[in-house]
């Protein structure tokens, strides 16, 4: 009488307690353990009959398969609805003004707008204007500014008093409590002229062809 005696061989054929590389489908796999089991049980021999352990042991092992396949189709069906509504979302943005990281000043109305983030309070901050070729513009006193978001808007002088010419403009926030220097993040405006998504998610692509994500934004106009 032929045998199927070892039932560890189960696992060699639907591949449980290795990495999911099978290409066999679950329903696949299920019928191919069952088909196996009934096959070990007409063909035991009588002296050495199958152990119940190793038997319930494999079935565990196969429900474990299915469950982690049951919860990857899961995940990934609410990382997709995730993104659908986050796209909706931010397409609500489009036209909006969003303060986000960036150093980029004008002359110009809407884009005069200088903001910084501060990592704490601060008893002296200043503000340096620079222009295209890296030359100072102009230095400005903030005196004391409180920690978190901070706006301001650039008059358009240079130091000299005179209207700085149309051009493009960066700027530099230095900060500092007690003689000691304070963490600070340069902000600036940006318009929403569209959305889009890739393997970082959902980004907002501004009018200066920068891309953002929903966590760079500071502030929404």
């Amino acid at each position: 009488m032929s045998t199927v005696q070892d039932a560890s061989s189960v696992s060699s054929l639907f591949g449980a307690g290795t990495t999911a590389t099978s290409k066999t489908s679950t329903e696949e796999t299920q019928n191919r353990f069952l088909s196996l089991l009934v096959a070990q049980m007409k063909n035991q021999d009588p002296l050495n009959p199958l152990d119940n352990a190793e038997v319930t042991s494999q079935m565990a092992q196969l429900s474990t398969v299915q469950g982690i396949e049951d919860m990857n189709a899961t995940l990934q069906a609410l990382a997709a609805s995730m993104g659908v509504n986050q796209m909706a979302q931010a397409a609500n943005l489009i036209g909006s003004a969003v303060l986000v990281p960036g150093d980029s000043i004008s002359p110009s109305e809407l884009e005069n707008v200088m903001g910084f983030e501060l990592s704490r309070p601060a008893d002296k901050v200043t503000v340096d204007i620079f222009d295209a070729a890296g030359g100072a513009v102009r230095s400005l006193n903030l005196g004391p500014r409180e920690d978190g978001v901070n706006l301001l808007a650039w008059d358009g002088l240079a130091g000299s008093g005179e209207a700085a010419p149309d051009g493009a403009y960066t700027f530099k926030i230095n900060a500092s409590q007690g003689g000691e220097q304070v963490d600070s993040t340069v902000l600036h405006l940006g318009l929403v002229n569209s959305v889009s998504q890739n393997s970082q998610g959902v980004q907002l692509n501004l009018a200066d062809n920068k891309s953002v994500t929903y966590a760079d934004i500071r502030q929404i106009f």
